[in-house]
């Protein structure tokens, strides 16, 4: 197995800095994904409830000879459940035949119901029952976290954001650093690679290293800090997405990928996205 990083989070638990995501995917794609990636040496599933492939992760996990301890399994909360996250939390963990998450994550904040503090108190008395290792939210930007802080006294661990070389969001990186919020990318090959791959910097990167476009996508979020969860359903992508632990970017490389965020949104906006 292919050795990778660790992050520490805020609470002193570690994450693997590459993880497999499982959007899109059916319960079967998820179950042959995941054994397709705990076999080349992925440690951490990212799913959600929303995804409703629960239960191909859980038959993923009972297949797996790995030791719970060595894996890391994240699911979110969905923006119907915001008042009630025990409830939901018991079904996921019954679909994922888990006893505890290693990460639970409030999905949106939904501004507009308003109720995403109410979740995160939620979440937080969950975690006291030990039911969930780390707690952290998707798709916050500063002022739903600032509340989380000033209501409740708790940072999540995470924020896990839209983040590609087209939507850098370099200030809520940076938000999210100065208060050791440890930021995820999701669609970070920005939903297969349009208008990213093409790019004459990722072009001549991926000739010099002798690398994928995606690949040099992965190093770059690697390189840049972020915990990162590319998403394929497909074996031979599973294993080229991780086969990134031979090489760096240098800062001047970083430096040119940084030139091509464009603000391009591929997903909802977190201040208006209400969908329930």
């Amino acid at each position: 197995m292919t050795h990778q990083a660790l992050i520490t989070l805020n609470d002193g638990n570690q994450i693997p800095q590459l993880g497999l995501g499982v959007w899109q995917a059916t319960n079967e794609q998820a179950q042959s994904a995941i054994e397709t990636a705990l076999d080349v040496g992925y440690r951490s599933i990212d799913t959600a409830a929303i995804y409703q492939n629960e239960e191909g992760v859980g038959h993923a996990l009972q297949q797996t000879d790995i030791p719970r301890e060595d894996l890391f399994i994240t699911t979110k909360l969905w923006n119907d459940s915001h008042l009630h996250p025990e409830k939901a939390l018991e079904e996921s963990l019954k679909k994922l035949q888990l006893d505890y998450l290693d990460l639970y994550l409030i999905h949106w904040p939904v501004p507009k119901a308003d109720n995403y503090v109410q979740a995160w108190k939620g979440i937080i008395e969950l975690q006291k029952q030990g039911l969930i290792k780390s707690i952290g939210v998707c798709n916050f930007h500063e002022s739903h976290l600032q509340r989380l802080l000033d209501e409740t006294g708790v940072i999540p661990v995470i924020n896990q954001i839209e983040l590609h070389p087209l939507l850098q969001q370099r200030p809520l990186h940076a938000w999210n650093n100065t208060h050791k919020i440890q930021t995820e990318s999701w669609s970070p090959l920005a939903q297969g690679g349009e208008g990213v791959f093409d790019q004459k910097v990722i072009r001549s990167l991926a000739d010099k290293y002798g690398k994928t476009p995606a690949q040099i996508v992965i190093r770059w979020h690697l390189d840049s800090g972020l915990v990162v969860i590319p998403k394929s359903v497909t074996p031979s992508r599973i294993a080229e997405n991780f086969a990134v632990f031979d090489f760096r970017l240098d800062r001047d490389e970083l430096n040119e990928i940084a030139g091509l965020d464009s603000g391009k949104r591929l997903g909802p906006n977190p201040d208006t996205y209400e969908r329930v």
